[in-house]
């Protein structure tokens, strides 16, 4: 009986390729244990963390926390996604060669954002938006550093809209859907501000009855000013559109802008009236009655 080698050979080389080609995959769920570039988040917008870096302290203003180290032309090289459980939340070390490097750090309570280029990390509607800091830097490793250490002191790059409505949520009304332009769901590392235009959608479950009811909408300007075309449409448990507004809302930089009014017992149109307040957690605050 004569045999055949011709597949089984195949099925070598194919091995044997497969166990060539390893494709460079960025460390995404913890740093080097040998690292000699160790980055520390030590202080979040100007509210100085008392003492040791505790997880506690940290989980006030973030959740999660994203390193990134990219080479001289843009390319992610190393990346590691914390959650606030983690062991040592917001330190990590990484090993690197003699170079030029960027050095990102994201600090927020949503989903992970995309991190392939530090020209465009972006977070996804399906994820939704949340209060955003940033640290960047570049760093330059030579060739007898035995190690550095990188305090990454964040701020806040995000702008806030929040809506109040003064009167009741309706019977028949389950949910509030938002969808607005004119803000970002990316940034640029460099700058911290929007780099693509994006519409971002945000939907919030609601009870008949409830008053005062508070709508927190994030996004990143693509200057220190903007405005964003807001639609605001209440549905019902079958989706069905009840009522819809739409609004323009003068934005700034890291303010709150407070828009405020009754949403379902006043017709559109109403003048609106610009109030300029403090927030110590924020630059500034402005309220925009509807």
């Amino acid at each position: 009986m004569k045999l055949s080698f011709q597949p089984f050979c195949l099925f070598l080389l194919l091995l044997l390729v497969v166990a060539c080609e390893k494709p460079e995959v960025p460390d995404i769920n913890q740093g080097d244990s040998d690292g000699n570039l160790v980055v520390s988040v030590f202080q979040v917008e100007q509210q100085p963390l008392a003492g040791a870096l505790t997880r506690a302290t940290l989980a006030d203003y973030c959740s999660r926390l994203n390193f990134a180290v990219y080479d001289a032309a843009g390319h992610r090289l190393k990346q590691v996604n914390q959650k606030v459980s983690d062991a040592g939340y917001g330190t990590v070390a990484f090993a690197l060669e003699p170079g030029t490097y960027q050095v990102v750090v994201v600090g927020h309570s949503s989903d992970n954002p995309t991190m392939t280029t530090p020209k465009k990390i972006q977070f996804s509607n399906a994820d939704g938006f949340t209060d955003t800091f940033l640290y960047s830097t570049m760093v330059e490793v030579g060739e007898d550093d035995d190690e550095i250490q990188v305090d990454a002191y964040m701020h806040r790059i995000t702008s806030l809209c929040r809506v109040v409505f003064t009167d009741a949520i309706p019977d028949q009304v389950t949910q509030m859907h938002f969808e607005y332009t004119g803000g970002s769901g990316a940034f640029d590392a460099a700058t911290g501000l929007g780099s693509v235009k994006s519409t971002q959608k945000v939907d919030f479950e609601v009870e008949p009855g409830q008053e005062n009811c508070t709508f927190d909408l994030y996004t990143i300007l693509h200057d220190t000013e903007g405005t964003l075309q807001l639609r605001a449409e209440a549905k019902d448990a079958n989706q069905n559109v009840v009522q819809q507004r739409d609004f323009e809302v003068p934005m700034k930089q890291r303010v709150i802008t407070k828009l405020t009014g009754p949403y379902f017992s006043a017709p559109p149109g109403s003048t609106i009236t610009i109030i300029i307040g403090i927030n110590t957690d924020w630059e500034g605050e402005q309220t925009i009655e509807f």
